[in-house]
């Protein structure tokens, strides 16, 4: 007799005879035929085979605790609403000998991952690029004529851009939300405010109007770029989510290279218009985010279990891919045979204080924070100031929105390249490490250039790894950050003290390019050098701390007390760190 009814799994098949080795988990093929469903398409190649489970038993038990002979059929029915799908997991491996089957194919599983990067991470990207777009196109803005109209000296646009970063940082907490309004919602209305802030900064007819909407544009896309990774965790496995991450982050650069090449033409068209070439351009680059808000609200899912553009087979598969690593899943309806039940889910709006407060106290946590202080210093200074840089090499204003877009196009392109290795090697730090060198190598070369007097053309050719090596590092330390979390809770405040320390960088990245140090700026490239040198001496020392934790977690004593919390493997051979209900930090 089983101690509790368990929760229902999408289709019942037979139990297989228990494992000798108890709490052994194995995956084989059936061959039985009940792998037709609603999606009739998928998993051909695998025509009448499924994944299954077998026998997940627990020491605690004794002999006669289980009294099931191999006929026996187990229909596990949820009773509890609160529980996630990997507690109930935990919850059956120590109760009985009960089979877990896990239903889908490979092919299923490659269908849920097309999906969700084709509807879900893409349009995520293009939200990114808009927001992007509305915060940096400042810099061109500055030379298409901003500077002259409304007087502006080099300490004033320094604190327009410092005023953006103030409540940046302060509204950061935000980024927590994601837990309590659902993100449909929250991401839409986000999206609103900065288009209508964005297209209003055309309106500025002084320093202070501009300061000021410039200090509301911070707030009102506080909780969107730093809160974006986090949200993508509720639907990407830890080994797939380097590449979502980077698809996201790649915004920034092409965002950037788009900018200015659309800089030039606004430019080229406004100047003998009626409005500024500058009013023009904050007026056409902030306007389309006010459309794509009310897309926003139609596409954006809240979880895995409401996304529209799947399938109701496919959100059973989207759900069941996740439970080993999630905390907490949403419910959905499962057909098992004529019969529809429900996955237990988390409450909606609950943060557990108790992990947000272990994610406070954890070292680890500032590691990563201080990596992105020291790599946004070069991520917030090169972006805004590139085109002026360009422009006191010699060029005109014109030619230097031209040239500042194919650095961010090749940027583009290394940053998903590194996303995709990062995540096919399952490592974080090297990455960082090498891009972290690659771009104090080209700040460094910018520097002694301009130190040495040599040829524009050095300098321009710097600019390259330096805008690959910031970018790339940038998307990696977010990734980590959420890999070496073990909850969503934990994830989430684990993103907002990254960001509410890491955005303190643009603070002094900001201040770095005075008039007075132009056209060669050796004190700031020099400076953005020395800074890319720490992202990588910090990423090599938590490299050890998180090494050395691992070590220590599989201590035989440690693991003798942990395998009562053994969870349940995910189908497939997926490379998450968890071994035996032990979490593993990803190096």
């Amino acid at each position: 007799m089983l101690p509790s009814s368990p929760a229902p799994l999408p289709r019942t098949l037979q139990a297989s005879p228990p494992s000798t080795d108890d709490g052994d988990t194995r995956l084989t093929p059936s061959s039985d035929s009940e792998g037709e469903d609603e999606e009739a398409t998928l998993g051909q190649d695998h025509a009448g085979q499924s994944y299954r489970m077998k026998n997940m038993s627990s020491r605690s038990f004794g002999k006669g605790d289980s009294g099931e002979t191999p006929s026996q059929e187990h229909v596990i029915d949820g009773e509890d609403e609160d529980r996630s799908l990997l507690r109930e997991s935990r919850r059956l491996s120590q109760g009985s000998s009960v089979e877990s089957y896990e239903l889908y194919t490979p092919d299923e599983d490659k269908a849920v991952l097309r999906s969700l990067d084709r509807k879900l991470v893409l349009f995520m990207a293009l939200l990114y690029l808009l927001s992007f777009l509305d915060r940096s196109n400042i810099g061109n803005a500055r030379i298409a004529g901003l500077e002259r109209d409304l007087t502006l000296s080099s300490s004033q646009y320094e604190w327009l851009l410092t005023a953006f970063y103030i409540t940046y940082i302060v509204f950061e907490w935000m980024t927590l939300l994601y837990r309590i309004v659902p993100p449909h919602i929250y991401i839409s209305l986000c999206v609103l405010s900065w288009g209508i802030i964005a297209s209003l900064q055309s309106t500025s007819t002084s320093f202070g109007d501009l300061l000021f909407l410039r200090a509301l544009l911070g707030v009102s896309e506080a909780a969107f770029g730093p809160g974006v990774p986090f949200y993508l965790s509720f639907f990407f496995r830890r080994d797939e989510l380097a590449l979502r991450t980077g698809l996201f982050i790649s915004a920034a650069p092409l965002a950037t290279s788009f900018a200015s090449s659309l800089a030039w033409f606004i430019t080229k068209l406004g100047e003998h218009g009626p409005l500024a070439p500058w009013r023009l351009l904050f007026l056409v680059e902030g306007f389309p985010s006010v459309v794509v808000a009310a897309w926003a609200w139609e596409l954006i899912p809240d979880s895995p279990g409401t996304a529209s553009f799947l399938t109701p087979r496919l959100r059973d598969v989207a759900i069941l891919r996740l439970r080993e690593e999630k905390e907490a899943s949403d419910g959905i309806d499962i057909d098992v045979g004529h019969e529809k039940r429900e996955y237990p889910r988390e409450k909606k709006g609950r943060l557990i204080f108790t992990e947000v407060l272990q994610t406070l106290r954890d070292p680890k946590c500032y590691l990563t924070a201080l990596m992105f202080f020291s790599c946004n210093v070069a991520f917030s200074s090169l972006p805004v100031f590139l085109p002026t840089i360009i422009r006191d090499m010699g060029h005109t204003s014109l030619k230097a929105q031209a040239l500042s877009a194919p650095p961010y196009l090749f940027s583009f392109v290394v940053v998903l390249l590194t996303a995709y290795l990062s995540d096919r090697y399952q490592t974080r730090s090297a990455f960082i490490m090498l891009h972290a060198l690659l771009g104090a190598s080209g700040y460094l070369l910018i520097a002694l250039a301009g130190f040495f007097r040599w040829d524009h053309f050095w300098r321009y050719l710097g600019i390259y790894p330096a805008a690959a090596g910031f970018f790339s590092a940038i998307t990696i330390i977010i990734t980590w950050t959420i890999n070496n979390q073990e909850s969503d809770s934990k994830k989430g405040t684990g993103m907002a003290m990254l960001n509410i320390i890491g955005q303190c960088g643009p603070l002094v990245g900001t201040r770095l390019y005075p008039d007075t140090d132009a056209p060669f700026y050796v004190r700031g490239m020099s400076i953005c050098s020395i800074f890319m040198i720490a992202v990588g001496g910090l990423a090599f020392l938590l490299r050890i701390v998180l090494a050395r934790a691992n070590k220590g977690a599989a201590d035989p004593r440690r693991r003798e007390r942990s395998e009562t919390d053994a969870g349940i493997p995910l189908v497939g051979d997926s490379p998450a760190k968890f071994e035996k209900g032990r979490f593993v930090f990803m190096l």
